[in-house]
């Protein structure tokens, strides 16, 4: 499940700093963003919108961010040709256990996966 570029999104550095040492540690991505915000997130996949070779394969969003949560990321997200035409899955990493964020992130066909920070490296082997 090697990905050529995989996007981090969380507002919480430590976070950041936990999820890109494992994701690096797993050796599964070529090249790994970090945003510490969904604005800053879409600024940047506007910047590379139809270039497929620099498109994140994943990414790694948590919910709870100020100013633009991760469900407000997502409605943005679903616009993006890229993510439209699978080219981009979304990896939902959050603190919340609660079941109404559970069934609200799986209602997007681009979320395959909700995990529970902190990630942890056997829970990429779950990951298709």
């Amino acid at each position: 499940m090697i990905k050529k570029h995989v996007l981090l999104v969380d507002d919480n550095d430590i976070d950041n700093y936990v999820t890109n040492h494992i994701v690096k540690k797993s050796k599964i991505a070529e090249k790994i963003s970090i945003k510490n915000s969904a604005v800053k997130a879409l600024e940047f996949l506007e910047t590379i919108k139809d270039n497929s070779e620099e498109f994140p394969d994943m990414i790694f969003l948590d919910i709870s961010m100020p100013i633009m949560n991760g469900f407000g990321f997502l409605d943005e997200l679903i616009k993006f040709p890229l993510v439209a035409g699978n080219h981009c899955s979304v990896v939902m990493l959050t603190s919340s256990s609660d079941q109404n964020d559970i069934d609200r992130a799986l209602q997007y066909s681009v979320v395959k996966n909700y995990l529970t920070k902190p990630l942890k490296l056997e829970m990429l082997e779950s990951l298709s």
